[in-house]
């Protein structure tokens, strides 16, 4: 077995002009997450640095994850100099570590957002500062809260009386019909 080795340990900064993302990253993200991802940064700053190559030829380091991170530090805050850690690693090695980086990183599984919303909830967030700070729309925080059970976790949701309206009318032609 390889010793492990740790990168995480050598976090330096650097001129955000020497670093550029690879061109090979298959991982796109959409516009909401890339909100998320920029709301995320501004409410807990840059807690994972970005995993680069260092090329020594052209004095610049190449993106081997984080490159949606970098992004958010070039165009939306306009940092002049961002967190990296290297790796040194051939070209291939470095494709197959952006995979690896992207696909451990798994996806939310339902039934336990489900429990996070529950307990946001339960805690006094409305479903509008559960949508801000999850990134998530209302419909699919309330398709979750479903899951979980719905007395609860619809205690505090204002619902539409409408239906007092259709009970009006039922009752009122009911009583044309007598």
């Amino acid at each position: 077995m390889n010793e492990i080795e740790f990168p995480v340990l050598n976090v330096k900064m650097v001129d955000i002009e020497k670093v550029i993302a690879n061109d090979y990253n298959p991982n796109k993200v959409a516009p909401p997450e890339m909100e998320l991802l920029k709301h995320s940064i501004e409410e807990d700053g840059y807690t994972q640095p970005i995993v680069t190559y260092y090329d020594k030829n052209r004095d610049i380091y190449i993106v081997v994850d984080g490159f949606h991170r970098y992004r958010c530090a070039k165009e939306y805050f306009h940092l002049k100099q961002i967190p990296i850690v290297t790796i040194e690693k051939d070209l291939e090695n470095r494709m197959a570590s952006t995979i690896r980086h992207n696909r451990a990183r798994g996806t939310h599984q339902i039934i336990d957002m489900s429990h996070i919303v529950l307990t946001l909830t339960q805690n006094g967030w409305s479903e509008q500062e559960i949508s801000k700070q999850l990134g998530m729309e209302l419909d699919e925080i309330i398709r979750l809260k479903q899951i979980t059970g719905l007395k609860d976790i619809f205690a505090s949701h204002v619902f539409s009386k409408s239906w007092e309206e259709l009970e009006r009318n039922i009752m009122k032609k009911n009583a044309e019909n007598t």
